[in-house]
């Protein structure tokens, strides 16, 4: 693990005043690279390509408009949030190899819960047999990354059902639970750790 990299354990936080921090740390003078590990209270979150018709019935659940790419998600408790705040422009990664990295490292967490998964073109995440098990969403500001990944875990997918989520109609979403009985958050978030050390 590069000693520039901190990992930190969150918890449980509302989506703007995380979002708010990300902001924040990228601006630091004193930047470092880290990447957070946290659950999400209900939100439902725009992307920057978002449409608002996507949502077809919130039902109660905030909608922030966010400044990251891609259209319209859902987060909730049980499901593990990776933020990477990273210097792409010191660490010479694109965009798109971002993406294709956050998607092999995906790939492979899950192969450790015996789920085989694979990718579609043009639409980022990850993908067990066509359902959606993670979404990706970057926005890089001054060659700094920030927002990240969402791995659906063990939560109540049924919010999804109220969105057309990633704006596409009918797209069907799972979770590793579903899959795989023996897998909870924290040991999920641990893995990812182990994963991701080497990588950034």
């Amino acid at each position: 693990m590069s000693e520039n990299l901190t990992f930190k354990s969150l918890g449980l936080r509302d989506y703007d005043g995380v979002w708010q921090s990300m902001k924040s740390h990228i601006r630091e003078e004193n930047f470092k690279n880290e990447i957070w590990f946290l659950e999400h209270t209900p939100v439902f979150t725009l992307g920057t390509a978002a449409d608002q018709k996507h949502i077809l019935n919130a039902k109660g659940i905030p909608v922030i408009q966010s400044d990251r790419g891609g259209e319209v998600t859902y987060h909730g408790p049980g499901q593990l949030v990776i933020y990477f705040m990273i210097d792409v422009k010191r660490s010479k990664l694109g965009p798109k190899i971002l993406v294709k990295t956050l998607q092999e490292f995906t790939k492979s967490l899950l192969k450790e819960y015996s789920i085989d998964s694979e990718f579609i073109d043009g639409a980022p995440g990850v993908y067990v047999n066509e359902k959606k098990i993670a979404s990706i969403g970057l926005r890089i500001s001054k060659g700094k990354t920030y927002h990240g990944i969402s791995i659906n875990v063990d939560m109540d997918l049924a919010p999804f059902s109220y969105i057309n989520p990633c704006g596409y109609e009918g797209l069907k979403v799972t979770q590793i639970k579903d899959l795989n009985n023996k897998a909870n958050i924290k040991d999920v978030e641990r893995l990812a750790i182990k994963l991701l050390e080497p990588i950034f």
